[in-house]
């Protein structure tokens, strides 16, 4: 499994809000809930991080 790394994110508060509850109705943390979504977003992209060799 790769690494995680720890950072500081801003959003408004209105935002917060919204994906607190969107990460309550899919039973996820918030920060789940985020890391979800911007994978989401990057497969969609098609710039998905390359997977680990180990």
């Amino acid at each position: 499994m790769s690494k995680k790394k720890a950072f500081a994110l801003r959003v408004n508060e209105n935002m917060l809000k919204a994906i607190e509850k969107w990460a309550a109705d899919e039973f996820r943390s918030t920060n789940g809930q985020i890391e979800w979504m911007l994978n989401d977003s990057l497969k969609k992209a098609k710039r998905n991080p390359k997977k680990d060799s180990s």
